[in-house]
């Protein structure tokens, strides 16, 4: 049989496995990969789109879009690479957007800025110097601008814990009980139990019928300075730094190397496909790629592509039923789905934290981007957290300059 070239050649032992071995653990791992890649970030995607200016419908409309975008984006490379491949929504992205606000010029312009973001990626495809240009921003700078952006989000779950502890208490403590059972399904089951409660709630019992169909909304995309400086570069920036590189060092730990050209083409255009029904931002999946990659999907290393294209089916499944679920988080009581979308960052606000801090000369610039993008400063409508990787660049520029003298 002919290698793929970038596919680990399997041994003999595990050709042998494979001829024993049932579809059924790749299908497994597929479904849990889309499973918990949904659950534990979906009301961090809808509280990002609400705060850039998104309506209800709106917001629904782009979770629907974003979710439907990753899932076909998934299946295409997986089949296309003979790898577990999987792609992802940008959590880290829409963090950012819940602590950009509303962009100026209103959701339009929010808009401009994902299909901006969406080009960007695909440029990376294939204009190499842009990638390189990318990398050249010191990485504890911009895990520092992450954890910042990310630090009023975790905060959320405090505040409200302590407002409304009846309705808030039990997400945490089931977050904290599977945190020590069963980790992986800790922030989906926190999730799935605000949802629960959510649905308690007079307004969501109120929804009626229309509310819970999938239905895309158009939006015609506008750009200005601001919101490309606000929207676009950031969430490029984020999403290169926080997902698409991490993304590749994870395929690369189980031994597979996609061709970066294609996945940055594929993820790109379908931001920009799903940029005017409100979709922020695809990428490679990085901390859920692993369910797929790894041992959980069959011995076979080259077989575990279909664990990858069953997690693609199931976004897609997914998505038909976000509607649903975002109308009814949205209708949920005050603090309660921003409270579990808190806990869903709360692991990558500690890893941007060790990454911007692990190495002594590289303090000082981490902490002057955590420390503005904290600031909530907006110069010139300009949104904390591009002036707080401003800042982080020229500091590190500094420190780099004084210590080669």
């Amino acid at each position: 049989m002919a290698r793929v070239p970038g596919v680990p050649t399997r041994s003999r032992s595990a050709a042998g496995a494979a001829r024993v071995q049932s579809p059924g653990g790749a299908v497994a791992a597929g479904v849990v990969t889309a499973v918990v890649g949904f659950t534990s970030a979906f009301a961090v995607v809808l509280d990002g789109l609400r705060a850039v200016g998104a309506s209800p419908a709106q917001a629904a409309s782009g979770l629907l879009a974003v979710t439907v975008a990753m899932g076909a984006a998934t299946v295409l490379l997986a089949v296309r690479t003979r790898m577990p491949v999987t792609v992802a929504w940008s959590t880290p992205g829409a963090a950012l957007l819940a602590g950009t606000g509303a962009a100026a010029g209103g959701w339009a312009h929010a808009v401009g800025g994902f299909m901006l973001c969406g080009a960007l990626l695909a440029a990376v495809g294939l204009l190499r110097p842009l990638g390189d240009l990318v990398r050249r921003i010191p990485v504890p700078v911009a895990h520092a601008m992450l954890a910042g952006v990310l630090l009023p989000l975790c905060l959320e779950p405090v505040s409200a814990v302590v407002a409304s502890p009846a309705l808030v208490g039990p997400v945490l403590l089931v977050w904290l009980v599977l945190l020590r059972l069963a980790p992986r399904w800790a922030t989906p089951a926190a999730v799935a139990l605000a949802v629960g409660l959510a649905l308690t709630s007079p307004a969501a019992r109120a929804l009626d019928g229309a509310a819970l169909v999938p239905t895309l909304t158009w939006t015609t995309p506008a750009l200005g300075w601001a919101s490309v400086v606000s929207v676009a570069l950031p969430l490029f920036v984020v999403t290169m730094a926080s997902q698409n590189v991490p993304g590749v060092a994870v395929l690369a730990g189980f031994g597979y190397h996609p061709p970066l050209r294609p996945v940055m083409l594929t993820t790109g255009i379908g931001t920009v496909l799903a940029a005017p029904f409100g979709g922020h931002t695809i990428n490679l999946a990085a901390i859920s790629a692993a369910l797929a990659a790894g041992p959980e999907a069959g011995p076979d290393t080259a077989r575990r592509w279909h664990a990858a294209v069953t997690a693609g089916v199931t976004y897609a499944l997914l998505g038909v039923a976000s509607t649903a679920v975002a109308a009814v988080a949205l209708a949920a009581p005050a603090g309660l789905i921003a409270a579990a979308a808190g806990l869903a960052l709360v692991a990558t606000f500690g890893a941007s934290l060790g990454g911007a801090f692990a190495g002594e000369p590289d303090r000082v610039p981490a902490a002057v981007t955590l420390l503005v993008t904290v600031s909530g400063t907006a110069p010139f409508g300009v949104s904390p957290a591009f002036w707080g990787l401003v800042a982080g660049v020229v500091a590190a520029g500094v420190v780099t300059r004084r210590r080669s003298r």
